[in-house]
């Protein structure tokens, strides 16, 4: 298996190569040069599967012979061992053919866990097989940097830092980067928006010198690793629910794009998925984008779903390689354009994204108003990132059964929760005494230098 940057001058690499690059030198994304399919009958044998046994058969064709199969399932169960749930990501009702798929299981209660436990143990199989030490760098609006964090602490040969936009995360998100002790940590609270953060990380990795001094590594959802881990549940859920004898649709609340790019993957695959819905909240540029065909910047507002709080989907140049044919100088060529303010998508991409995805939005009253329903209705509590996807799935529900990604732990945000359905959503027992812990954070103005600098002071050598 060959990976290829969506900016088409980025020399091709294995799995490994590509993990541990992160993002391409020409500034692309990483995608497999082919997807591999499965048959009818290897997605039913899926059936009555564990998770850890689905997650081997999905992604093995696309990780190389770097990682024999007795490592590769090594690595997928000291993956998920400390989840909460033996089930990994079990789903519960809502109503007539709508069902919640719980992805907050994992040890920083998120969906970002499934993939970034996997990372973590991927990083360090290859890491000591070659005998060499890497510097992560991710940026965060609440939960990737969280579930980097735990992947990667106490690693001998991984320092990690993780850049979030001050003050524009929850307390639950922010102490879970500030309270860990382990010394190859460092959570850097950066002035502006989660676009500002992500921003820097791109220009580090565009800047050759530092990149390659410090063997910059990335573990965002820019890194190829991090979707394919993300397939594996579209799998388990549509196979518990009869697939690949029915269709399935699933709606995805989110801001970067990585998690429904995993869908449009699994269906790429041949898993039968009738409706791929992108959930948005205020912050709406995805679904804007679908409606007018322009991929046009409007500015961050903040919300009580601030991992949602995006205007640059890193992940979307990953689809809009496919929509365009595979033209890396177009899409190249639109990412610069990016850089001052949007783009038009031409007649034949965005007809081909309308042909993939459907979308809507759900504003500040809408998302509250669907945690009280959902709570009032069915006593489950949700979370505001959850909310979102619930309000979108029901403008699209159908005979099929649509599963709605309920991508992080309602105790994650507990004063939104609260204000919503007056109900207290409680951390689990192993993390009650989050709030008790000392935090340790280093704050930095957003400033690429500064940044930079930091970094190399922090690193151990």
């Amino acid at each position: 298996m060959k990976y290829v940057s969506t900016r088409g001058t980025a020399p091709e690499l294995k799995f490994e190569e590509a993990m541990l690059t992160g993002l391409a030198r020409d500034g692309g994304l990483y995608v497999p040069e082919t997807v591999p399919t499965m048959s009818h009958d290897e997605i039913a044998a899926l059936a009555g599967q564990s998770y850890e046994d689905v997650a081997f058969t999905v992604m093995r064709p696309f990780i190389g012979a770097e990682f024999p199969d007795g490592q590769l399932k090594s690595c997928i169960r000291h993956a998920y061992e400390g989840f909460g749930h033996s089930v990994r990501a079990p789903m519960v009702q809502l109503g007539p053919n709508h069902f919640l798929l719980e992805l907050f299981h994992g040890p920083t209660l998120a969906f970002k866990d499934f993939a970034m436990q996997l990372i973590g143990q991927l990083f360090q199989g290859a890491l000591e097989r070659r005998g060499e030490k890497v510097t992560i760098v991710g940026a965060t609006s609440g939960d990737t940097g969280s579930a980097a964090i735990e992947a990667f602490r106490g690693l001998d040969n991984v320092d990690v830092f993780i850049l979030f936009p001050d003050g524009r995360v929850s307390e639950v998100q922010r102490r879970q980067m500030t309270t860990p002790s382990e010394g190859n940590v460092h959570a850097l609270a950066v002035e502006g928006d989660f676009d500002d953060c992500q921003a820097k990380l791109k220009d580090m990795f565009n800047d050759f010198e530092f990149r390659d001094e410090v063997r910059l590594a990335g573990v965002n959802s820019i890194n190829w690793a991090r979707v394919l881990a993300q397939v594996v549940y579209y799998f388990t859920s549509a196979v518990a629910l009869g697939a690949p004898h029915r269709e399935v649709s699933f709606t995805v609340p989110t801001g970067n794009f990585g998690d429904i790019f995993a869908g449009y993957i699994a269906r790429a695959m041949g898993l039968p998925i009738r409706d791929l819905v992108i959930a948005t909240n205020q912050n709406d540029i995805l679904h804007r984008t679908l409606e007018t065909g322009a991929y046009t910047k409007a500015g961050v507002t903040p919300s009580i779903s601030p991992s949602m709080d995006i205007q640059v989907s890193s992940n979307f140049e990953r689809v809009l390689f496919d929509a365009y044919g595979r033209d890396g100088a177009v899409v190249a060529e639109q990412m610069a354009d990016l850089a001052s303010g949007g783009f038009t998508i031409s007649q034949g991409a965005i007809d081909f994204l309308r042909g993939q995805f459907k979308s809507g939005r759900a504003s500040e009253d809408e998302t509250m108003a669907t945690i009280k329903t959902t709570y009032d209705t069915t006593g489950e509590v949700i979370c505001p990132h959850t909310a979102v996807g619930v309000k979108v799935a029901n403008e699209h529900l159908s005979e099929v059964p649509m599963v709605t990604l309920a991508t992080a732990h309602p105790a994650k945000f507990p004063a939104a929760v609260k204000d919503a359905c007056g109900r207290d959503a409680a951390l689990p027992p192993r993390m009650s005494d989050l709030f008790e812990r000392e935090e340790r954070v280093t704050k930095v103005p957003n400033d690429l230098v500064a940044l930079e600098t930091l970094i190399r002071s922090k690193r151990r050598a």
